[in-house]
């Protein structure tokens, strides 16, 4: 008999452990799902379309992986599980109304997302009160898990990675005075920049000037000026990757050479097509994952996802939203159930479960305790610098 690829044995292994049974295609629809009594239905909401689509669609193409395989090995329980995806259009006020519609019309027995804090924090109440546990693939904000017991994350939070730029800023590039560039409009923003303030402060770091901006602008030459005017070793940007593009490219136009940093919301293709690959010299953000890794599981990911999509190399988010299905299949398996408050408890006991990201173990308020990467930008492609343990 042929030798199982790294990424089959993994499936299948996975697929023993969750019993599945032959499952079916999953489906993405708008609209009401007919609940069958051999369907395990979970909701996703995404930023597919919007300012921070590239987040959206990423996370969803790695949480349609995940399903697909799991199907392909059977399903939870004797069950398949069908994937409804909706669109929040990166607005405000969306996820909330989509939310609601998974559980009251849908009957949706858990729901994934978002990636952006903000959209989580309209969510997860909601799920709270219903009683239909939520698992954010990457919303970073720690505000985002204390809506309630129901609500929990596959990720690494601001408070963990606003600390270890803090102490890359100090230790790797070796500065002691930066500037904060950041996003009034954004939870994500404002959380990131208040850790990073504080840690750098705790290495003995000095924020000489902080400015900002709101999420959309185009122009950021007034408060680039106003930095460059300070002499600051660096500058701190903890903002997604549309403004931070248009950021790193300003500022090189302004001769601004120091080097400029942020988050995990930097991580798009598309930060590299809007700055510019030669702009994004000597700028560097942390994240969940490297496709680099030489873990075997990382490396049939990758080969899966490049296969499903045309050779694109997976990012953090699609590696998130592909944990996020495996880490609450696991849950549901576990449970014995598919009911909320048993899949509640099985979430909240996951310990050491294998992932692409590093493996997880939920704490006691529902965040995962990982890694990091540091990624930097060299020839105009994504390169891994180092990794960061919590």
């Amino acid at each position: 008999m042929k030798s199982l690829s790294p990424r089959r044995e993994f499936i299948v292994a996975l697929a023993a452990a969750i019993a599945f049974v032959a499952g079916c295609k999953p489906t993405d629809s708008g609209g009401a799902s007919a609940v069958s009594a051999d369907t395990i239905i979970i909701g996703e909401y995404a930023s597919l379309t919007g300012k921070e689509a590239a987040f959206g669609q990423s996370s969803h193409k790695g949480s349609e992986l995940a399903i697909e395989e799991l199907n392909q090995a059977g399903g939870v329980l004797g069950k398949q599980l069908q994937l409804l995806t909706e669109d929040n259009r990166s607005q405000a006020g969306e996820s909330a109304t989509i939310v609601k519609k998974f559980i009251s019309r849908d009957k949706v027995v858990a729901v994934l997302g978002e990636v952006a804090s903000g959209r989580s924090l309209e969510a997860g109440p909601i799920c709270q009160q219903a009683g239909i546990p939520m698992v954010s693939p990457s919303s970073t904000n720690p505000k985002v898990t204390e809506a309630g017991d129901y609500v929990f994350r596959v990720c690494f939070t601001d408070p963990f990675q606003g600390k270890l730029l803090a102490e890359f800023a100090a230790k790797t590039l070796k500065v002691k005075q930066v500037a904060i560039l950041s996003d009034v409009a954004s939870a994500y923003s404002v959380g990131l920049a208040d850790y990073f303030r504080k840690g750098f402060g705790a290495v003995g770091g000095e924020v000489v000037l902080e400015q900002k901006f709101s999420g959309g602008d185009k122009d950021f030459k007034a408060q680039l000026t106003a930095i460059k005017a300070t002499g600051a070793e660096a500058i701190c940007v903890p903002g997604y990757y549309n403004e931070a593009g248009l950021i790193v490219a300003q500022a090189r136009q302004l001769g601004i050479t120091v080097p400029l940093f942020g988050g995990d919301g930097w991580e798009a293709p598309e930060l590299i097509q809007i700055a510019g690959g030669k702009a994004l010299e000597n700028t560097y953000y942390s994240t969940h994952f490297s496709p680099e890794s030489s873990d075997p599981k990382v490396q049939a990911f990758v080969k899966a996802y490049q296969a499903k999509h045309h050779g694109e190399v997976p990012d953090a988010m699609a590696a998130l939203g592909y944990d996020s299905v495996l880490v609450l299949a696991d849950a549901i398996k576990r449970a014995g159930s598919t009911a909320g408050p048993q899949v509640r408890d099985a979430l909240a006991a996951t310990k050491d479960f294998p992932c692409v990201t590093g493996k997880t173990t939920l704490d006691a308020r529902r965040d995962a305790s990982k890694s990091a990467v540091i990624i930097t930008v060299k020839e105009g492609k994504f390169k891994y610098l180092q990794t960061v343990e919590p």
